[in-house]
Parts: structure tokens; C-alpha cells; sequence
């Protein structure tokens, strides 16, 4: 069923379910096996879809990879009866997405929108602060205060919060990651 050279036009994109926090190693596993079995022409590519976010650890911002769908792998490849069987066979994939002896394939279009790697951004404010809310503040030096929201700022990921020190009242810019409401 195979033949010895296989062309782009019969490569097609699946995904594949891998234990999470194992999709770097599958890959590198799936690459290796393939290469042994000598089907490495077999696969064209393997993505594991990422972005990068910045994140505040401890008052430091810090640039982090996130994966954009954990457990899972996107492969480029000839599907037939042993590329199905080695994959299937690999330790830490659970197996293909789709049918289960004929997997679904993605387009083109779908990989490229599901793997396009992102500049780092902030990460997405779950929860919207109001003008006149009572937040605590969780980072940096006024952690522990407690303050009124005066401005929101959802682009940015900013508030300005009107703190009491010393009996008076003191405007502090902080992230939207640096406070909580109370």
C-alpha cells in the first residue's frame, strides 16, 4: 500500500491527541520512529501550536510559551495502513482525531489559522473592572492596600486606583494582573 516516495499532494494535515505536557517530546518521538521505520519523507511537518504571552511573576514581566491546544499535535503527512499503525503505536498518543480508522483531515486554511504563531501579548483580562469598584491589590509595593477603581483602561490592561495612604488619597497605575476585587 505504500510507495517508496510519497509527494506533497498526498500529504495531508491531521491532528493527533498526545498526553498533555508530552506534545514536544511526541513530536520528537513521532519524527524519530519515522525516520527508523525509513518513512521519514512520509511527514513533511509536525506543529505544536503555541503563542507567547507576557505574564507578572513576582513584579516582573516575563515572556512565556503557552500552547494553544494542550494535548494536541498538528502532522503533516501520508496516511496509510503503517504510517497509521506507527503513530498509532507511539508512546504518549492516545490517536488521531476524527473516524476511528480514518481520521479527518485539516485544510490548509484551518492549520494555518489554528497555528499561527502570535507576537507576545498581554493575557486576556477574564474579569472587567468598574469605575467606583473596591479592588485589592495582589503585586508590586501596595500589596495588601485596598482602593477605589477611578479609571479603566481595558486596551492597555490598566487601572488607575485611588489608594489610601496616609489619610490621603493616592491615584496608583497598576495591570489589570496586579489587583482583585474585594
Amino acid at each position: 500500500m505504500s510507495e517508496a516516495v510519497s509527494t506533497a499532494a498526498e500529504q495531508r494535515w491531521y491532528v493527533i491527541h498526545t498526553y498533555s505536557g508530552y506534545e514536544a517530546k511526541v513530536r520528537e518521538s513521532l519524527l524519530e520512529r519515522m525516520a527508523a521505520a525509513g518513512w521519514a519523507e512520509k511527514v513533511s511537518e509536525i506543529l505544536v501550536p503555541s503563542e507567547e504571552i507576557v505574564e507578572l511573576k513576582k513584579g516582573k514581566r516575563r515572556v512565556s510559551e503557552r500552547k494553544i491546544f494542550p494535548g494536541y499535535i498538528l502532522v503533516k503527512m501520508e496516511l496509510n495502513d503503517e504510517t497509521w499503525h506507527l503513530v498509532q503505536e507511539t508512546p504518549r498518543i492516545t490517536g488521531f482525531v476524527g473516524g476511528r480508522t480514518h481520521p479527518t483531515p485539516l485544510s490548509e486554511a484551518e492549520v494555518r489559522r489554528s497555528s499561527r504563531r502570535r507576537a507576545p501579548r498581554r493575557p486576556a483580562a477574564r474579569v472587567r473592572f468598574h469605575i467606583g469598584e473596591s479592588v485589592r491589590i495582589t503585586d508590586g509595593p501596595f500589596t495588601n492596600f485596598t482602593g477605589v477603581v477611578d479609571l479603566a483602561n481595558e486596551e492597555r490592561g490598566k487601572l488607575r486606583v485611588m489608594v489610601s495612604i496616609f489619610g490621603r488619597a493616592t491615584p496608583v497605575e497598576l495591570d489589570y494582573l496586579q489587583v482583585e476585587r474585594v
